[in-house]
């Protein structure tokens, strides 16, 4: 278990984050979602002892990471899929990695034929794409069996086929009661595999609750009505301030509850074949939630 309390980093007059407080916890997939730019991959770097907070605590399973010796048995983190050296062999690096962390040499063909790579394990590094990097700081993040896993960005430079591994992956390392925890900035890679959500934005916590309770959140909702009658149906529903998008027989109405609705339909002799409250999507809650925090509207600078 994860647990962050009051974690602050400043760089000079500048603080990535301030006062973050939550728990990540075994056997569950946990997304750890912001806009670019929100501070997810300085929290993580705090959470694996590699920058010292400005003040709050971080510890794994009550002690920080740093007191840990042989770090890759309890903790595996993949953090930047280039932050290699381009001139090792995949295997060679993998069994640098072993050698200094205690590790049998055999765990490193588990990991090369897990992540797909046995066949290039003696290939340099450099000459990979950014799919096969990812794979094999994957492997790295599995080698020492840990209980505990991080993740950012895992998915970047992924085919889908790769997308889906990885997601199969994730959920199934939950499975084993571990740990998991995934940085990203796309709810749509967590709407899939996440258990629970932990949303950052400007540094500072946002939400912290489960994938299904998470879309309430967003306050665009609507009501989707199914009628013969539309067009009488959406004049009596703009009269009472609806408003109103029609597309034949389907109204998307915003301003009135389902219940009002069907309340002057009956009323007025109207049938009804769907009538139905439709809430805010995974995304569209998660845009609402952040719209105020991102960094670079509009997409990063070039």
């Amino acid at each position: 278990m994860i647990e962050v309390n009051e974690l602050t980093k400043r760089y000079g007059g500048t603080t990535a984050v301030k006062n973050l407080t939550f728990t990540v916890r075994p056997g569950q997939v946990t997304g750890f979602l912001g806009p670019n730019g929100a501070g997810k991959s300085t929290t993580l770097r705090m959470i694996l002892g590699l920058h010292e907070p400005s003040s709050g605590t971080v510890t794994m399973d009550g002690r920080p990471f740093r007191d840990r010796p042989r770090g890759l048995r309890r903790v595996g983190s993949l953090l930047d899929a280039h932050d290699v050296h381009g001139g090792r062999r995949a295997a060679a690096h993998l069994s640098a990695l072993a050698r200094s962390n205690r590790i049998p040499r055999r765990r490193v063909d588990e990991v090369l034929q897990e992540v797909g790579l046995a066949e290039v394990a003696r290939r340099r590094i450099d000459g990979f794409s950014l799919g096969m990097k990812q794979r094999l700081g994957i492997a790295s993040a599995l080698l020492g069996d840990p209980p505990v896993l991080l993740f950012d960005e895992p998915l970047n430079g992924l085919d889908p086929e790769g997308v889906k591994w990885v997601r199969e992956m994730f959920r199934r390392l939950a499975a084993e009661g571990r740990t998991v925890f995934v940085s990203s900035h796309l709810m749509s890679e967590m709407e899939h595999t996440a258990d629970q959500l932990i949303v950052i934005g400007g540094g500072e916590l946002l939400a912290a609750e489960s994938l299904a309770e998470f879309p309430a959140r967003g306050a665009r909702q609507s009501v989707h009505v199914a009628t013969p009658a539309a067009t009488a149906l959406k004049d009596l529903l703009t009269a009472e301030g609806a408003a109103v998008q029609a597309e034949g027989e389907q109204l998307t109405v915003n301003g009135l509850t389902a219940v009002r609705i069907g309340e002057l339909a009956r009323r007025h002799g109207l049938p009804l074949h769907e009538l139905s409250t439709r809430s805010a999507s995974l995304e569209e809650a998660f845009m609402e939630l952040t719209a105020d925090r991102v960094q670079f509207p509009g997409g990063e600078p070039r």
